[in-house]
């Protein structure tokens, strides 16, 4: 299967499946976490895939829209075992947490109105913001390497927070300065020594950049297959919908809204986060502000993708515009979850046959970094966003009416989690705490 002998036997399904069922519950901490665990266990453990290998497909499912994480799986699952590998990596690394945020959304709108769980999100947001804030740090570290990166993270926030140049519109802008930047600032070509010490270090791998995948390269017949099956797959629920619901106008509405949403979700959640709120909040009032901040905050406690929050947006939607139904929330939930997933299946089992014949083309890669510039700007107009319902709760800008237990707490948030690194997950469940104990003893405060 591969021009270099490895030493690594090819795994078989079925312990592949295990290792994609236990992914899906223990992948915590965003992206990067996630992405830290799969590269830890695949490339430095058991060896599946070599770390180049690896870096080109992450490349690769950064430039798409969608979770980078979960998409990556999607792929590693594919390169492994065909469809079915990329089918079960993927589904798995999503399952566990749509059935945590479930359970959690329905607690949020049967017992969340007790003072005592406003208590634990009064602590909960502020770290959220926090969380986003060094997000946006660590984006821009590894993105913003000139003037024109910095540039473009600049105008991305200027024409989301004040022209309220919609999300999609941006992401298009900037690969087109993308295209550009190509023609003027060429990446410089690897030198012979260079591509040898590169090939030696994929020694003793099952997957390298040098393995020959079945199925890569172009099939007009497969392609529209899978085209023929992805319409399908995403008009069959809108028919039983039409046939069966009472309100069909509504999740006509929400199916297209978060289709449209998965497939501008470039850069992760953080990113597309403000084009959902802006939308489900402002125009539809689905939520209010303070819901989106719960969501998050939900969606940072659980396994998975964050772009999950997607998932409570959906089952606030439902519960909205029904009545209070915990039944139609519910299933707004699953559908919200069916038509944000769905599309990135369909990128990666189209697309990654083709990514295999261009993993040296360093054209396409030099894309993502200006894509991923622009998502500074929209991962800082996310962080003013919430940080303003977070800190100013009574609507006005005026310094008397900052909520000063939840700046002292962001500010405790950024140097615990930038100073001290400490896990993101202890310290949620730290924040929630504090939010109790702030409650419990200074409920006049809050």
């Amino acid at each position: 299967m591969s021009e270099i002998l490895t030493s690594v036997a090819r795994p078989s399904f079925a312990r592949a499946l295990r290792f994609w069922l236990k992914l899906g519950f223990i992948s915590f901490g965003g992206p990067a976490g996630q992405i830290a665990i799969m590269h830890t266990v695949l490339v430095e453990q058991k060896r599946w895939i070599s770390d180049a290998k690896f870096l080109h497909a992450l490349n690769y499912c950064m430039l798409l829209p969608g979770p980078e994480a979960q998409q990556l799986a999607t792929y590693i699952g594919w390169l492994l075992h065909g469809t079915r590998g990329g089918l079960a990596a993927g589904i798995l690394f999503v399952l566990p947490s749509v059935f945590i945020l479930l359970a959690l959304s329905l607690l949020y709108v049967t017992v969340g109105t007790l003072p005592a769980l406003q208590g634990v999100f009064l602590g909960l947001k502020p770290a959220v913001v926090a969380i986003i804030v060094l997000a946006m740090v660590k984006i821009g570290q590894k993105s913003l390497l000139s003037p024109l990166h910095y540039a473009v993270a600049a105008a991305s926030f200027v024409g989301i927070f004040w022209l309220n140049i919609p999300f999609p519109l941006l992401i298009l802008g900037a690969a087109a300065v993308a295209l550009l930047a190509q023609r003027f600032f060429p990446a410089p070509a690897a030198t012979a020594q260079t591509q040898a010490r590169a090939r030696q270090a994929e020694e003793g791998y099952f997957l390298t950049t040098h393995t020959v995948v079945p199925g890569a390269g172009f099939s007009l017949p497969r392609l529209m297959r899978q085209l023929g099956a992805a319409l399908v797959l995403w008009g069959l629920p809108l028919a039983v919908l039409a046939a069966t619901a009472t309100d069909f106008a509504f999740w006509r509405r929400l199916s297209v809204f978060f289709t449209q949403a998965a497939l501008v979700t470039f850069g992760g959640a953080y990113a597309v986060l403000p084009y959902v709120a802006q939308v489900s909040v402002e125009k539809l009032h689905w939520l209010t502000q303070g819901q989106m901040l719960d969501g998050l905050a939900l969606g940072e406690t659980t396994p998975g993708p964050l772009i999950m929050v997607l998932a409570f947006v959906g089952f606030m939607g439902g519960y909205t515009h029904f009545g209070g139904s915990l039944v139609l929330g519910a299933l707004g939930l699953l559908i919200t979850t069916y038509y944000t997933f769905l599309p990135c299946f369909v990128f990666i089992l189209v697309g990654a046959p083709l990514i295999e014949r261009t993993q040296h083309n360093a054209r396409l890669k030099a894309v993502l970094s200006i894509i991923t510039a622009a998502v500074v700007g929209v991962v800082l107009n996310l962080a003013v966003y919430l940080g303003r319902a977070v800190l100013f709760p009574a609507g006005s800008l005026a310094a008397g009416q900052v909520h000063w237990p939840s700046l002292v707490w962001l500010l405790v948030s950024l140097v615990a989690l930038y100073r001290f690194k400490l896990n993101m997950i202890l310290w949620i469940g730290l924040s929630a705490g504090a939010g109790l104990l702030h409650y419990l003893l200074l409920p006049h405060l809050g």
